[in-house]
């Protein structure tokens, strides 16, 4: 069965410990970055595994289980339905998505994120995170009897999206890269052999103020993992610790016309009259304002996996 590791903070000091229904038990050894946690550790989180709690998750602050610096790798419209609600066919989509987020946007899971002053709307999309675990530094075939090698564990992100930002300036990076963007964990599963079957059947839920806004399954994904990380080493290196976000399900709050209808209006009108009008007629819409809490789960229905469940406040500046 997988095992459940967080990085805390107990006020004298910053610990890894693995979380169990006993409470927290500290790791012995120190560990600086997650990718040095995953190479070295491993025998730490296994005697671990097996020892008294020495923390109660109360009196800790959680923080990210991904350590910066790190890559940021992410898929978009990944979930056949969120393809879909993106204005693709995925049944004719010939190609896999791939974008970044800077590692200044990573922050804990229950950390408070600021909407910045000029963005009016701001998304969410939680997704599947791929914990590497092996250096890629060459193209490689991976397949899902040889994906225990590349990844060592899954967690929760939460891909935060300024779409005033990122659609009608086209900056992807820039828009979902403001610090605090990518909330994480809140623990990293580290998975056993058997664990990894369980992939493709993880419930990805989100809700706002209580309001499920996202709700799918990983086996309507596009592009399975060894699939995705097999295309991301012809063009990207990636090294123990780094990340892989593997797509959000619909339900966004950022909604896209039909190919068609985009067509025929960029024909009559230039393109930034286009995105004003976009960004006008969203302020009304189900975006993300200060004082919305943003609540992220992920597991599998029988309970073999669980990653627990993320809790983002939305705050103004200077909040």
């Amino acid at each position: 069965m997988a095992t459940y590791v967080g990085r805390y903070d107990d006020g004298d000091r910053v610990l890894w410990a693995v979380s169990s229904d006993r409470g927290l038990t500290a790791l012995t050894d120190s560990y600086a970055t997650t990718g040095d946690l995953l190479t070295h550790g491993r025998g730490d989180i296994a005697a671990a595994a097996r020892g008294s709690a020495t923390h109660r998750p109360e009196a800790v602050s959680t923080l990210s289980p991904i350590t910066v610096p790190c890559r940021v790798m992410c898929q978009g419209a990944n979930f056949r339905q969120h393809a879909i609600e993106s204005g693709m066919d995925p049944d004719n989509r010939a190609f896999n998505l791939f974008f970044d987020k800077t590692d200044a946007s990573v922050t804990g899971p229950f950390d408070s994120v600021t909407r910045p002053a000029h963005v009016e709307l701001l998304d969410y999309e939680i997704e599947l995170g791929l914990v590497i675990g092996k250096t890629v530094d060459a193209p490689v075939t991976i397949t899902d009897s040889t994906l225990p090698s590349y990844v060592a564990a899954i967690t929760i992100g939460n891909d935060l999206s300024a779409r005033d930002v990122q659609l009608p300036q086209g900056q992807y990076l820039k828009g979902k890269s403001y610090r605090g963007f990518c909330p994480v964990g809140p623990v990293l599963a580290v998975l056993d052999a058997d664990d990894y079957a369980a992939i493709d059947r993880l419930t990805l839920r989100l809700e706002v103020d209580g309001e499920l806004r996202q709700q799918d399954s990983t086996a309507n994904w596009l592009y399975r993992p060894a699939e995705t990380l097999s295309e991301l080493s012809q063009f990207c290196n990636l090294d123990p610790g780094d990340v892989v976000l593997t797509g959000t399900p619909h339900g966004t709050a950022a909604k896209t016309p039909p190919a068609i209808l985009r067509r025929v209006a960029t024909a009559v009108l230039p393109e930034h009259v286009l995105w004003k009008q976009f960004i006008r007629r969203s302020r009304g819409g189900p975006f993300l304002r200060p004082g919305s809490v943003v609540t992220a789960s992920i597991r599998t229905e029988d309970g073999r996996l669980d990653l627990g469940t993320q809790r983002t406040p939305i705050v103004a500046p200077g909040s």
